[in-house]
């Protein structure tokens, strides 16, 4: 530990011994011993305004702008994420959805939703009652689309900047799991009812997630990155027919 800081004691002490070979010069120079107290205890005085300054307001703004950067890493992490593996997800877990004909009608005409449009269908898909009711032939897709994507999915955990997210850390978590469950399995065909409740529990863990996610995910794009937001709107999980051409 000590060798560690080694460097910070040697600064500090090369800094004091310099202010005090300065007031020492300054005291040779000109013999004005009370002046040179008195500007000290002037510069001493000032020193808890400095440290207001310095720790809380610049400090904290620097931690602002820092903040920001990370965050747009952290969206740019998030784009690769839907564009390689949670926009088709979504849309085969939508497949599955027996409510969701009540989402489909709550996502359509994103273009125009306005920033409370965003937060008023977060709220709406946390409380979103739909259940996935997957036959043995969607389970066998998805298992085979999840082990396809799994390589995409591990390099996003091994970045750091993840740590900063904890929703989405979690959304990959739980894909994750649904991934292993469906992994560890021969077959879907002859699964007793209880497992298969059990894989409706896990798919419907991932799929609130991600809709909250996809959610927060393009209003960021809509607010910073209308371009992006464009072609992420007409590719939306929720379309039909989603179509890149533009009409």
């Amino acid at each position: 530990m000590m060798k560690k800081h080694r460097w910070y004691v040697i600064l500090a002490a090369s800094l004091v011994l310099s202010s005090g070979l300065v007031y020492l010069f300054q005291i040779h120079v000109f013999n004005k011993i009370e002046d040179t107290e008195f500007y000290m205890l002037q510069d001493l005085a000032f020193v808890p305004v400095q440290v207001l300054l310095v720790m809380l307001i610049i400090d904290r703004l620097l931690r602002k702008k820092e903040k920001e950067s990370l965050l747009k890493k952290l969206n740019m992490l998030i784009g690769v994420f839907f564009n390689e593996v949670g926009t088709e997800l979504i849309r085969r877990f939508v497949g599955m959805d027996a409510a969701r004909q009540s989402l489909l009608s709550g996502m359509k005409n994103i273009e125009g939703w306005k920033k409370d449009d965003f937060a008023r269908m977060k709220e709406f898909a946390r409380s979103h009652g739909g259940a996935p009711e997957p036959d043995p032939g969607s389970l066998e897709d998805l298992a085979a689309f999840l082990r396809d994507r799994r390589d995409d999915m591990l390099r996003l955990l091994e970045n750091p900047n993840l740590l900063e997210h904890d929703d989405f850390t979690d959304l990959l978590w739980a894909v994750f799991h649904v991934s292993d469950e469906l992994h560890h399995r021969s077959g879907f065909g002859s699964l007793p009812e209880s497992d298969l409740n059990h894989l409706k529990n896990d798919i419907a863990r991932a799929y609130g997630l991600l809709l909250v996610e996809w959610i927060a995910y393009m209003g960021h794009l809509k607010t910073d990155y209308p371009y992006l937001f464009s072609i992420a709107a007409r590719l939306s999980p929720f379309r039909e027919a989603a179509d890149a051409v533009v009409r």
